[in-house]
Order: C-alpha cells, then structure tokens, then sequence
C-alpha cells in the first residue's frame, strides 16, 4: 500500500464526507444490452461497470467441453479511458487474475451441473474506475445472470472493505483504496452468508480482519436489497 500524509478521516468522516459504514451513491439498471441474454449497469460512486451474459450455450471447440457440468468462462476488462492515465488495450496480468478470482466468487451460486457440455459467458467493462472495481463487477455480473435466466441459488454480493487510522470501512474509493492500511473485496452470498471471495492487500491482525468482514457482511445487506429492486423493476415494467 502506498503512504499519505494526508489525514483520511477527519473527525469522523472521510474524504467524501461519508462514514466509515456509509456506502457511495448505489445505481442498477438491468436489461441494458438488449443482443445480450442478460445485462447490467451497476455503479458505486464514479465507478461504472457493465455487465453482459451470454449462455448457457453450447462450447466450442468441443475439447473445452465438461462432460457433466457447464463452465463459467468470466472476462473482466478495464476500458483504455476508464482511468487518468490512459492504460495499454488487452487485457493485463491483473484483469486476468481478477477474472478468474470473479468466476471462482459466481460459480458457487450457479445449477451448472444442470448444463453439461455448456458455457456461460460473462463479459465485464469497467468504462470509469474510482476504486473498488472488481466487487461493482461482481454485483453487475450477478444481476446479469438473473437477468439472464440462469438458475441460481442466491444472488451474489460484492463490497470493499478497508482499514484507515485503525478505522473499518466499506467501499473504497480510489484514493482510500491507494492509500488505506488494507483493503479487503468480498463476494457473498446474503441469504446464505457464505463468502465465495475473500482477498487482502495489506496487513491486519486477525482482530481487524474480522471486524472488517462482519462490517462487509452487515452492511452488504443494503446493495442485495438493490439489486432485488433493480430486478422488480425491470419486470413491472
């Protein structure tokens, strides 16, 4: 983690003003790329993700293909413009790993055994990045595939959480997620409290940890009710 000499959180409050258990502005849309199965537009803050589903459907070439099960196939990619400083087009070493990481935190919610021979394709764009990117995609991923049809268990939901000052917070925001003694993304699924992606960048004592993912779980609460709303609406209307 890099260092500032910047306070974080001045009496209370950090730099945008909110609490540390205090989420951005939440927005969901669902049904935004109507070529899709399944779609979604989800934003925290100044971070956008879009999410597109594909699938199930049948794999190729057919030496991919699991016998008895159907497989997840999840690309996460950062737009060139998402970010200040321009970044380089195709995909790097971390988008690779933060879609593998992603499907491994969705699969455990999905009937794909119910789909052998298939794929399921999940495509993420972050088209503006204020930290916190891989949970916005996770919750957009999870509501395209509702979207979509597929069978699930459960929604999944994805929130940062993060340590400043000796403070547990939720929802990092690009500089907090720079700057923060830890950061910590988490996928779950609410109805069941499991974690299905659990990740640390940074030091913590198994105190801290702990208070971090109970704060996550907790307030984790409010974006499921979000994404619920945000499928209700698509469908009365």
């Amino acid at each position: 983690m890099m260092k500032t000499n910047e306070k974080m959180i001045i009496n209370g409050k950090r730099l945008d003003g909110r609490k540390p258990d205090e989420l951005r502005e939440i927005k969901m849309e669902v049904g935004v790329i109507p070529n899709a199965n399944g779609s979604a537009r989800v934003s925290f803050g100044k971070t956008i993700a879009i999410a597109a589903v594909y699938g199930p459907r049948k794999l190729f070439p057919r030496h991919k293909q699991e016998s008895e099960t159907g497989i997840v196939q999840y690309n996460y990619d950062m737009a060139t413009f998402s970010v200040d400083e321009r970044k380089r087009p195709g995909p790097s070493r971390r988008e690779i790993e933060i879609s593998k990481v992603s499907r491994l935190a969705l699969e455990p919610t999905l009937f794909l055994k119910n789909f052998p021979k298939t794929t399921i394709d999940v495509f993420i764009e972050i088209i503006q990045a204020d930290g916190s990117t891989r949970v916005t995609a996770i919750n957009a991923a999870s509501l395209a595939l509702a979207d979509a049809g597929v069978p699930m268990r459960d929604l999944v939901v994805g929130l940062s959480g993060g340590m400043i000052d000796g403070v547990p917070i939720v929802d990092l925001c690009g500089k907090e997620d720079n700057y923060c003694d830890a950061d910590i993304p988490i996928a779950f699924l609410p109805n069941k409290n499991e974690i299905t992606l659990l990740q640390m960048d940074g030091r913590l004592t198994p105190k801290e940890t702990k208070a971090i993912v109970r704060n996550v779980l907790h307030v984790g609460k409010e974006i499921y009710k979000k994404q619920v709303e945000a499928l209700k609406k698509k469908y009365s209307e």
